[in-house]
């Protein structure tokens, strides 16, 4: 197949007609219509159904897109390699990470990968976890960087490390001039948790129930963010991991109590590629990069 009719058929998939799809690639909608006529025509069976004035897929069409975005990850790697030959360094990646991680982790760490390679143009999608596992499978990211995905045939694991919990509180705080606090302290405190959507949660709930401490939180939200800034505020104690506060402790706006209690369970973040086929140089790396920052981090 050309890969014109390639790029036409999988955006309309992504934008969910041919309209939004032209609009996207500055080309007239009949231009992309008449491609997937003709690709149709080829195959024998419509590719498409349209379903409230959306076009969904067909089973023909699903196993069309699959080979398509293969073959489109396989020409992008392609190019990637023949560009770093040349020594271009050019390309793109893309790393779908948590909300927690786009704001804690990655804005240096792009801004250095960035300052490295100013060729590579860089994509951080905001997604939740099973998001992260459908974007790296289905080709719409070159890495996912996650705590506790789940461990899936179709990826390899490119790093991995495990972070301790700890208590996250203003400088102000009581507990800020600890060197370490014990769960028992903490629960003293109004408690600033994430919700139990969240993988970090379920280490959280853990903890307490081992020790038999009932806690009942002042504040729950899925937002890493909000957390942060309610502990600034000196609204309690946040339960957080050190990677999710390192930018707040760099500025000195929160401060990282570590937990000394026995058998805590540890978050573990993996960043994480597709097993199948060659990476691209750009995602190669950025992969390096943010092994590299994990280590500099874990030391």
């Amino acid at each position: 197949m050309h890969a014109r009719v390639l790029r036409y058929f999988d955006e309309v998939v992504r934008r969910g007609s041919i309209r939004r799809a032209a609009e996207h690639l500055h080309v007239a909608p009949t231009a992309i219509n008449r491609q997937i006529l003709d690709l149709e025509a080829e195959l024998g069976a419509p590719l498409f159904e349209r379903i409230h004035k959306r076009l969904h897929l067909t089973p023909l069409g699903e196993i069309v897109l699959a080979h398509v975005r293969q073959t489109l990850r396989e020409h992008d790697a392609l190019q990637a390699r023949i560009a770093e030959i040349k020594g271009a360094r050019r390309g793109m990646v893309t790393v779908a990470t948590t909300s927690g991680l786009a704001g804690a982790l990655m804005p240096s760490l792009v801004h250095d990968f960035r300052q490295q390679h100013p060729g590579i143009a860089v994509r951080v999608a905001d997604l939740p976890v099973d998001g992260i596992v459908a974007a790296v499978e289905q080709g719409g990211a070159d890495l996912g960087l996650g705590y506790d995905l789940p461990e899936v045939a179709a990826f390899r694991v490119a790093a991995s490390r495990d972070w301790s919990i700890g208590a996250v509180v203003a400088p102000g705080h009581p507990l800020a001039a600890q060197s370490s606090a014990l769960l028992a302290e903490v629960a003293g405190y109004p408690l600033i948790l994430p919700a139990p959507t969240l993988s970090i949660r379920a280490l959280v709930d853990d903890a307490f129930a081992r020790q038999s401490i009932d806690v009942t939180p002042a504040v729950e939200s899925t937002s890493v963010v909000l957390i942060q800034r309610l502990a600034a505020a000196g609204a309690g104690v946040a339960l957080l991991n050190p990677l999710d506060v390192m930018e707040d402790r760099a500025r000195g706006t929160l401060v990282f109590v570590p937990l000394r209690d026995g058998g805590l369970q540890r978050q573990t973040l993996r960043l994480v590629a597709r097993a199948r086929g060659p990476m691209s140089a750009a995602g190669e790396l950025m992969a390096q990069a943010i092994g590299t920052a994990l280590d500099g981090l874990f030391r």
